[in-house]
């Protein structure tokens, strides 16, 4: 079975408890597994704010999987986006060699340049 790298991120509706929404994800990560997904990386963002208001909500609960899965399953794992309420909104990207790296880095933490210039003692 040939499988491509996703990278979905997801916004969950802001009304939702901590624990309510970690049973969403849950779900959607178990979903995958049902699909025959390798999971790579799961990241929950925290609430932030919406760019613009969408059903009059200006916050939202951010979520990012990285997967591996065969392309015939994302059809059947968008139809549940879809026709599930508490998500607001969902974007599944195929991930090239570049965005690969880059992830990969991003999981090791290089980015983070917030933690490493407060671990650094000045001088």
């Amino acid at each position: 079975m040939f499988q491509k790298n996703y990278e979905t991120v997801f916004i969950l509706t802001p009304v939702l408890s901590e624990v309510q929404m970690k049973d969403t994800v849950d779900k959607y990560v178990g979903l995958l597994k049902e699909l025959g997904a390798e999971i790579v990386n799961v990241e929950n963002w925290g609430l932030k704010k919406l760019a613009y208001p969408i059903q009059k909500k200006t916050t939202g609960f951010y979520v990012m999987v990285e997967y591996k899965v065969d392309p015939t399953a994302i059809k059947k794992y968008e139809i549940n986006f879809r026709r599930d309420e508490t998500v607001l909104r969902f974007l599944t990207t195929v991930m090239d060699k570049h965005s690969l790296v880059y992830a990969e880095r991003r999981r090791k933490g290089e980015f983070n340049k917030k933690s490493e210039a407060k671990e650094e003692p000045a001088k």
